[in-house]
């Protein structure tokens, strides 16, 4: 590790991609600073998926580079600095025969191997996360049996059980009812201020994420904006065209200082 303090968690320059013929991104910059909460927000097919997976490697951009804790992403080795949490996620199978403990304790196979049994202080690593969490009273509960708002969350402790540094989470709310949803933002904020982890957040919901983030990306193939929260709000174009296709609802029964 080189002395200097590390800002930018991932630098995103002029990153081009394109599937076949169809660019999907064009020119896309975008540093996100460490301890940040960045929404990411668009349209659908925006490319907002397609950039995570560039972010995660998983693609290759034909233009531009991306780097990882000031590291190309081509030669970045330590993912377990990174934590990802998909919407597949709350897709789960409900007769997958594990507990909470057990999917939490998933996200150390990294760290210790599959077949290594867990040492003492690995199980109250597991324990604390699901804890911070909220999901200390389902520990022993099948997750097949909890709610998707629920499982979400033990989804989010697996990947927190690692100590990532950087936690991607895409569209997590999805299937998620809008008192949990709300209560999941609340959670998040929280990891972000009290662990201090870099999190970037895509949502189609407008209107809950700007109370909780600290800054937002706009993209439709391009980067349309990237400011903090409050900047945003008070730009009405910007929120209305985001929000064309976004569950306007949330603004409906939506009360500010009602936190």
């Amino acid at each position: 590790m080189s002395e200097t303090v590390e800002e930018f968690v991932v630098e995103i320059e002029n990153v081009s991609f394109r599937y076949g013929q169809r660019n999907v991104l064009e020119n896309v910059t975008l540093p996100i600073k460490k301890g940040a909460f960045l929404g990411l927000v668009g349209p659908n097919g925006s490319g907002k998926s397609t950039l995570i997976k560039c972010i995660l490697g998983l693609h290759r951009p034909q233009q531009g580079s991306i780097k990882l804790f000031g590291q190309k992403v081509e030669r970045f080795r330590e993912w377990d600095r990174i934590g990802f949490v998909s919407q597949k996620a709350n897709s789960f199978n409900s007769g997958f025969p594990a507990t909470v403990f057990e999917v939490v304790s998933m996200g150390l196979f990294g760290k210790v191997g599959l077949f290594r049994f867990l040492t003492r202080k690995h199980k109250q690593k597991v324990k604390d996360v699901i804890k911070s969490v909220g999901m200390s009273d389902y520990i022993h509960q099948n997750i097949g049996e909890l709610s998707g708002g629920q499982q979400q969350r033990v989804f989010i402790a697996r990947a927190l059980v690692s100590d990532p540094d950087l936690l991607i989470l895409d569209e997590p709310t999805v299937g998620v009812d809008t008192k949990s949803v709300q209560n999941f933002y609340s959670m998040l904020t929280r990891l972000n201020r009290e662990r201090k982890i870099t999190l970037l957040l895509v949502t189609h919901d407008i209107g809950a994420m700007t109370d909780n983030v600290t800054d937002v990306a706009c993209i439709n193939k391009h980067l349309h904006f990237h400011g903090d929260s409050k900047s945003f709000e008070e730009n009405p174009d910007l929120s209305a065209f985001y929000g064309h296709d976004v569950h306007l609802l949330t603004h409906n029964h939506h009360h500010h200082g009602g936190h």
